[in-house]
């Protein structure tokens, strides 16, 4: 299923706090992209920007790991997968592989919603 950028983030803070169901591929990168070049635009603001670097990275701590527990009941895993990303270095750079995995047409018996 292919969707939009903007299609993306409206589902991003739609499903705010639902860490149930799947996401896509799409549904979780282009929200990463998205939260990059907010993130890049705040920094360059200086000491105003930090601020609010500050209140858009608490705003959006809960549907991150919302989308990220989705995405990885796409892929068949359980949501506690995204908890490899504590491993410094070679966590992140796994979790960033299984995040790119293909979506797998399998019953996760992880998703509640099937």
């Amino acid at each position: 299923m292919n969707i939009t950028f903007g299609e993306a983030i409206s589902r991003f803070y739609k499903k705010y706090a639902d860490f149930n169901g799947r996401s896509t591929r799409a549904e979780y990168w282009y929200p990463c992209l998205y939260m990059l070049i907010c993130y890049v635009i705040l920094l360059c603001l200086g000491k105003t920007g930090m601020i609010l670097y500050g209140i858009f990275a608490l705003a959006n701590i809960i549907p991150s790991l919302a989308v990220g527990i989705r995405r990885m009941h796409d892929i068949g895993k359980s949501g506690w997968w995204i908890l490899i990303n504590l491993v410094p270095v070679i966590g992140g750079i796994w979790f960033i592989v299984l995040a790119a995995t293909p979506s797998k047409d399998i019953d996760n018996p992880y998703a509640f919603n099937k």
